[in-house]
């Protein structure tokens, strides 16, 4: 969530800058309009309660003199009413103001380019050479199936499309990379190991920027004490762990890397990317998240960028790095990378991670605070997450690039020790 003392004192500068994202933000200017509305009510108030303590000893005063006080009585019972009837309307500003702010999009960084969509991403630079195959060349999808080893029919006759069952080297595949992924990130990078809960509250989604924007994509859970949702992404409860917290600024940064399997409706790519598992309701994702000082967060950035493409530099796969346009930029993100992977038999690099800094937007939604000494103010934290790495697409990107022409495929040199072959057949 934006500050509303920030909005209010660079107003122009904010609505330019959120515009760039491709949206009409001029009803910020009603918001700080209802703003100077709701503090002059503050001080009306404050007014008005002085007025109603005096003349409320004034009362007894007079009584001990026998004067009349029934007028006083009847001024101070004006002022009551006054009172309340601008609470209310402070009430009522509060939670326009905050619908207002829970809607509007983290303001994007001056370092992120200025675009309408993807197509105004930048590219920063590209990895690896792309394999040049000497045969016909089959996509993942078939190469699943044709070994045995992804079940699209059974998997949508248990559920419905956009499912998958991984079966015997497809199972082991997968759960490989996640273990890679992890013991990757945690002893070679430094993040702490968490598995959190794969359902989630209201408050978590809304702190995080899920609610109330995306709230029709969410997988809504009956529950007797409120409303649950299946985990979008790791980045939904591994943030919310300090939701209403304080943290010892001597313990920043903190970085975990974040196990879970996701959820998400796709409510919006209808028609889009139906073949294979590069798009599923459900699917398995290593996430890495910091908790960082104001000052320290980009350079963090950039140090969790290069944690998750080492994943892709140890399984030797060819990905570009580019930098979000503001018209493609995530909801709650002000600067986002992607890195993408190079998938044969689309003949081009396709999203397997992205890696971005909300700086205080999250926390301001989560209220997660530090203090750099015991005495000090608290302060925002800035959050950051990254995907260290998708694990469905990670398959992908190894099953096509690994193919070999007998439809076989090579397990990855540092995969060998975790699948016990070095090659599916």
């Amino acid at each position: 969530m934006l500050d509303i003392k920030w909005i209010r004192d660079n107003l122009t500068e904010v609505i330019e800058r959120l515009s760039t994202r491709g949206a009409d933000f001029s009803y910020l200017k009603d918001v700080v309009a209802k703003d100077e509305e709701r503090r002059s009510l503050i001080a009306e108030v404050e007014k008005l309660k002085a007025e109603r303590n005096l003349t409320s000893k004034e009362i007894g005063l007079l009584a001990k003199k026998g004067v009349d006080t029934e007028p006083i009585k009847e001024r101070v019972r004006e002022i009551g009413e006054k009172i309340k009837s601008d609470d209310d309307k402070i009430t009522e500003i509060d939670l326009y103001i905050k619908e207002a702010l829970l809607n509007t999009p983290n303001v994007p960084s001056l370092e992120t380019p200025v675009g309408f969509d993807d197509k105004d991403n930048v590219e920063v630079y590209q990895w690896g050479e792309p394999k040049q195959f000497d045969f016909e060349i089959k996509d993942h999808a078939e190469l699943g199936e044709k070994l045995g080893i992804l079940d699209f029919q059974r998997a949508a006759k248990i559920t419905g499309t956009r499912f998958v069952i991984d079966r015997g080297l497809g199972a082991r595949l997968e759960r490989s990379l996640i273990q890679f992924m992890m013991e990757l990130h945690a002893e070679d990078h430094g993040y702490t190991e968490i598995m959190p809960p794969y359902i989630v509250n209201e408050a978590s989604m809304y702190a995080t920027g899920q609610f109330p924007k995306f709230k029709e994509d969410a997988y809504k859970v009956e529950a007797t004490d409120g409303a649950w949702y299946l985990n979008p992404t790791a980045e939904v409860p591994t943030i919310n762990m300090y939701r209403d917290e304080i943290i010892d600024g001597d313990l920043l940064p903190l970085k975990f890397v974040s196990f879970t399997t996701a959820f998400r409706s796709e409510a919006g790519s209808a028609g889009r990317d139906t073949k294979g598992i590069l798009r599923q309701h459900q699917f398995n994702k290593v996430e890495l998240i910091k908790f960082t000082k104001p000052e320290d967060s980009y350079k963090e950035l950039e140090k969790m960028l290069k944690n998750s493409e080492k994943v892709l530099q140890l399984l030797k796969l060819p990905y570009r790095v580019v930098t979000l346009s503001t018209g493609d930029l995530g909801f709650s993100m002000a600067k986002t990378y992607d890195i993408e992977v190079w998938v044969p038999s689309q003949n081009t690099y396709r999203e397997i991670g992205s890696i971005s800094n909300a700086e205080d937007y999250q926390a301001r939604r989560g209220n997660i605070r530090f203090k750099r000494t015991k005495d000090a103010k608290t302060e925002y934290v800035h959050t950051l997450n990254g995907s260290g790495l998708a694990v469905g697409r990670t398959m992908i990107a190894i099953m096509e690039n690994y193919q070999n022409a007998d439809g076989t495929i090579t397990v990855p040199d540092v995969l060998v020790q975790y699948m016990h072959t070095t090659v599916i057949k």
